[in-house]
């Protein structure tokens, strides 16, 4: 165990990084509440908007209770694996953003549109609530996520090892060894130079002129001597 595992267990206090993590976990979760009740309340407004002048449980009526669930899971879907490749600093390609955002702004217009049509300012006001709120939590979510993270790591004892790594015993190269690596790099046409050779092998220099010859023997279909 490192000294500052061994001094957060004496004090017997979670480290301060822990302290974060529970601050992310509870960020992340009420997030994520506030878009899915965003989305809820979004979806009674979007199914009136689908199905006006359709008669109560008719079928264009049921139907239209699906518009809203399918524009909000593809969203959600797109917002979770922000989520997970942020966390592992992994760039998305443009479409994903322009998913995002055509879900977002359909969302919005299909809440407003009525409002708009009727030109009633306080229904414009109050529709245009829920969409935006889960427009601005859609892109606060992976910051605060990705902040919370890098927080959290940063409080985070670091676990040292008070063991001596043992070091560990390189094998000599020897001149068969370099022999072969120059073999292997060699083409017809390279000029088989001293130079070469420590450039390919990284060969010392006064080894590297017995390493051309023996190339430029095997090349001349010479036997080579050890």
């Amino acid at each position: 165990m490192s000294r500052e595992w061994k001094g957060v267990a004496a004090s017997g206090r979670p480290p301060a990084g822990h302290a974060v993590e529970q601050v992310r976990v509870q960020v992340d979760r009420l997030c994520w509440t506030g878009i899915t009740l965003g989305l809820a309340f979004t979806m009674t407004n979007v199914q009136h908007f689908a199905a006006v002048g359709a008669p109560t449980w008719s079928l264009p009526w049921l139907a239209a209770w699906l518009l809203d669930p399918t524009v909000s899971l593809v969203l959600i879907a797109i917002l979770r694996a922000e989520q997970v490749t942020a966390r592992r600093g992994v760039r998305m390609g443009p479409w994903v953003r322009r998913a995002k955002w055509f879900t977002l702004a359909a969302t919005y217009v299909m809440n407003t549109w009525s409002s708009f049509a009727a030109g009633s300012w306080s229904g414009i006001v109050l529709h245009s609530v829920p969409p935006l709120l889960v427009f601005t939590a859609a892109e606060a979510v992976t910051d605060l996520r990705e902040t919370l993270v890098a927080m959290s790591k940063d409080d985070m004892p670091q676990v040292v090892n008070e063991k001596r790594p043992v070091p560990r015993r390189t094998s000599r190269k020897l001149f068969a060894d370099y022999l072969a690596e120059a073999r292997a790099a060699w083409s017809p046409e390279v000029e088989v130079t001293p130079a070469w050779v420590r450039q390919v092998t990284a060969c010392s220099r006064g080894l590297s002129p017995r390493v051309a010859a023996a190339l430029r023997a095997e090349a001349d279909g010479r036997e080579v001597q050890p």
